[in-house]
C-alpha cells in the first residue's frame, strides 16, 4: 500500500496514544561530524518529547562524530540522547544489527532507522511512526519512488535512479512484493516483528536491508510505504554499486527458492 505525501503530522492512532507506545530513534551515524547536529535538530518539535529515546550508534568514525553527539547533549536538549561508539567498525547492516538489538533489550516497541548523514528528512519521522501505532503496518518505509520524477529532482544520480527501478522491479517479481523502492534506508519497525526474525544471521553490509525485509515477508508482516523526499548532498557513498546489486539479487534468489521449496513441501504432506 502506497501512503501520498501529505505535510509532516504528528501521530494520531486509533488505538491509543503515542504516549502508551515505547518509540525510539536509531541515528546510524559514520563519519557525520558536519552533519549529525543538523539531523538532530530537525527532529520535529511536536514529537522530540514523545520520543522514549534517541540512540546515536557512531560505528567507530575516525572523526569527531562522538565528540559531536556529546557537544549536543551538554549544551541541553529535549530529547533523550543515549550516545554509543563502537569499539571497531561493525558496518553498515552490523550497526544496525547492534542499535535493533538495543530496541529489544530495552523494551522499545517501535524502532525508526535515520542516517546521521542528513540523507533522509527528520521531518517525516512521525509519518513513518504512524502506520505503526496505528496498527496498519508492522515496517515503514520512505520511498523516493512514490512520487513519479520526485527522485530526479532531488538529486538522485540517474546511474542509481535507474539501478534503483531495474532492482526493485525484479525484487518484486522474484518475491510477489510491490514495494516502490526496496533500497530506502529510511524505515520504521514494530520491534515485535524485528524480534521474532532471525536479523543477527543477516549481511552486516548494505545488502542488511534487502535481508530484512525477504525476512519480514517469509514472515507474513505488515510493509506499508510513505512518500519522502529525496536528498543528496555532499555526503560520500560507500556503496559499490555493482557488488551491490549482486548481493541484493542473490540474496532474493535464494528467498524465493527457499520459499519455493517450502511451498512444495506442503503440497506434498497435504
Amino acid at each position: 500500500m502506497h501512503s501520498v505525501d501529505v505535510p509532516c503530522r504528528a501521530p494520531t492512532p486509533t488505538g491509543g496514544t503515542l504516549a502508551l507506545v515505547k518509540v525510539g530513534v536509531l541515528v546510524v551515524a559514520y563519519e557525520a561530524q558536519d552533519t549529525l547536529r543538523w539531523v538532530l535538530d530537525r527532529i520535529p518539535t511536536e514529537l522530540r518529547s514523545q520520543l522514549a529515546e534517541v540512540l546515536v550508534m557512531d560505528d567507530h568514525s575516525s572523526d569527531r562524530t562522538t565528540e559531536v553527539a556529546h557537544e549536543y547533549a551538554a549544551g541541553g536538549t529535549d530529547i533523550a540522547l543515549t550516545i554509543v561508539r563502537h569499539d571497531e567498525n561493525l558496518g553498515y547492516g552490523g550497526n544496525q544489527k547492534a542499535g535493533y538489538r538495543y530496541a529489544i533489550d530495552h523494551g522499545w516497541d517501535v524502532v525508526v532507522l535515520l542516517h546521521g548523514d542528513g540523507q533522509y528528512a527528520p521531518e517525516k519521522l512521525p509519518d513513518m511512526i504512524a502506520p505503526i501505532v496505528d496498527d496498519e503496518a508492522d515496517a515503514v518505509f520512505g520511498s523516493r519512488m512514490i512520487d513519479r520524477g520526485a527522485a530526479r529532482r532531488g538529486g538522485m544520480p540517474l546511474y542509481k535512479f535507474v539501478g534503483n527501478k531495474v532492482l526493485t522491479k525484479a525484487q518484486n517479481a522474484l518475491t510477489g512484493a510491490n514495494l516502490s523502492e526496496w533500497h530506502s534506508g529510511y524505515r520504521a519497525y514494530r520491534v515485535a516483528a524485528l524480534a521474532e526474525v532471525d536479523f543477527a544471521k543477516t549481511s552486516n553490509d548494505f545488502d542488511f536491508d534487502t535481508q530484512i525485509i525477504l525476512q519480514l515477508l517469509g514472515a507474513g508482516r505488515r510493509i506499508d510505504e510513505i512518500s519522502i523526499p529525496t536528498f543528496y548532498g555532499d555526503e560520500i557513498s560507500r556503496v559499490n554499486g555493482l557488488a551491490y546489486a549482486a548481493k541484493i539479487m542473490l540474496a532474493t534468489v535464494r528467498a524465493r527458492r527457499s520459499s519455493a521449496a517450502l511451498q512444495a513441501e506442503l503440497r506434498d504432506v497435504g
